[in-house]
């Protein structure tokens, strides 16, 4: 498929899945803004902010490196005070009122997803990391959007109606196998194979290198990489020692290492 028609399916899929995600916290009650989530104790303002947060840095990377460059070394100087990134945009719209922060969230998302259509999809954005190009970039914007909005959807005890756009993040869930291991200090082992079934049916299949296979449902394993389920409340099942361990660290996203979410923590599937 031409890398320009990628993009385009990428940047519908975002987009999507934000305004998803927009429509089930505008209908509730805005005092819910200040309920606690099961991620990291973090209010559903707390999430939204953070998802403004970065898709607003993805706009200033599109728009100017060097903009993006001052905007990097703020947060820097921030952290080296002891201020985290969350800290830093909850300060920054401290007194903002909770219909302006969705508001404000929701034209930085339109916006960025717009400003990614139409422009070479060559491109590579300037990041905190290495460059990423943009359809590495909307794919983990996808990625971050759904699981944070399935934090706000635990918290309501919702369940979801997922679509196959969820292949995106199983993706990446697949890709950062070596990462799972890697970012723990481990060393990396041959990889299995991974089947899962989509919402609608459809079988998708990812070849490893012979080393045992995961098999099952792929909101599940996208609910395990993401760090939302453990495995043992999942569908899925695994072959080997590897696949085994492998869901049991999994962790699709950068950072440090993170814990997931213990048995029996978060509501059934």
């Amino acid at each position: 498929m031409p890398t320009d028609r990628v993009l385009e399916i990428i940047c519908d899929d975002l987009l999507a899945e934000n305004r998803e995600l927009d429509r089930f916290v505008s209908a509730f009650p805005i005092k819910d803004f200040a309920r606690v989530t099961p991620f990291f104790g973090w209010s559903v303002r707390s999430q939204i902010l953070h998802l403004h947060q970065v898709d607003r840095f993805g706009l200033i990377s599109l728009k100017s490196n060097d903009k993006f460059a001052e905007e990097v070394q703020i947060v820097w100087a921030a952290q080296a005070e002891g201020v985290e990134l969350s800290q830093q945009i909850q300060r920054e719209f401290e007194g903002v009122a909770d219909e302006d922060v969705l508001r404000i969230w929701r034209e930085t998302y339109e916006g960025m997803i717009a400003g990614f259509r139409g422009i070479d999809p060559k491109t590579r954005l300037t990041w905190f990391g290495p460059d990423m190009s943009l359809v590495s970039f909307a794919t983990a914007r996808q990625m971050e959007v759904w699981a944070h909005g399935q934090d706000i959807y635990d918290l309501f005890d919702v369940r979801r109606a997922n679509t196959d756009r969820i292949r995106n993040i199983c993706d990446i869930g697949v890709r950062t196998f070596g990462w799972s291991f890697r970012n723990r200090k481990l060393e990396m082992p041959a990889s299995p194979s991974v089947t899962l079934t989509g919402p609608s049916g459809a079988i998708w299949k990812w070849e490893g290198d012979g080393n045992g296979s995961v098999t099952g449902p792929a909101v599940d394993f996208a609910l395990v990489v993401t760090q939302r389920r453990s495995p043992s409340d999942t569908a899925l099942l695994t072959e080997g020692d590897v696949a085994h361990h492998w869901l049991e660290i999994a962790q699709c996203f950068a950072g440090a290492p993170q814990e997931p979410a213990s048995p029996g923590s978060r509501p059934a599937i």
